[in-house]
């Protein structure tokens, strides 16, 4: 998918400039808490980096694109900001320590790819983040008017998932045919499969933002909690 987001990168420029609708709260919470190291886990051309860093956060940035990292970094610098990056497959071992971080971000990131995948991700999260950690992340809600021919649909999917216009590859996966996202894995989640994969976490809230994503805000649980 590197290959995707680099071409995207190319053509678009930085993609994005403002951050999340929710960010500024979720500084604010960070703030409260007295959290300092913050991991923008899929960080793309950089806007929650340049965001998080002039509100005094020590924040390192990952992503599978040099491209996206190419502009974060060039960005940074016009802003005389300062970040630690990586380049990396996200899906694969994180290069950080077990307890590295205070609270992690990754905004319409964690969706996309089968959700074998996403679970490995999600233990590389509870690895790298301090238990009472906070995390807070957005992925792909969609809800669609009209589905594929029913010989066409994986089995499992429910009604109102995907769109004429995307390709099923499996159960409530697809892969959009067309427009910016062509050929990028989406999988999508409801508030039941959040709650099941992020289960090792305090989940605070659920919600819906007006890009349609769903965002969750929650805590890492203790090894006693846990049990």
């Amino acid at each position: 998918m590197a290959k995707q987001w680099d071409k995207i990168f190319k053509q678009y420029g930085k993609v994005f400039t403002k951050p999340q609708e929710d960010i500024p709260k979720i500084a604010k919470l960070l703030k409260k808490k007295g959290i300092k190291k913050v991991l923008d886990l899929g960080c793309g051309s950089g806007r929650h980096l340049v965001y998080l860093l002039k509100r005094g956060f020590d924040v390192y940035g990952i992503d599978n694109a040099p491209e996206g990292i190419k502009i974060a970094r060039e960005w940074l610098r016009k802003e005389k900001l300062k970040s630690n990056f990586k380049i990396r497959d996200i899906y694969q071992k994180l290069p950080y320590r077990n307890k590295f971080f205070d609270a992690i971000i990754s905004i319409q990131v964690l969706h996309h790819n089968k959700i074998a995948k996403i679970r490995k991700l999600i233990k590389e999260i509870e690895r790298i983040l301090k238990p009472g950690g906070l995390i807070f992340v957005t992925v792909r809600r969609k809800k669609i008017k009209k589905l594929w021919p029913r010989s066409k649909i994986t089995e499992g999917l429910s009604s109102g998932m995907v769109r004429t216009r995307d390709k099923v590859i499996a159960p409530r996966t697809c892969v959009p045919i067309e427009g910016r996202e062509k050929g990028l894995i989406h999988y999508l989640f409801n508030k039941s499969l959040l709650r099941k994969e992020f289960k090792n976490f305090k989940i605070y809230d659920i919600w819906v933002d007006s890009r349609r994503h769903y965002c969750l805000l929650g805590e890492l649980k203790s090894e006693n909690d846990k049990n």
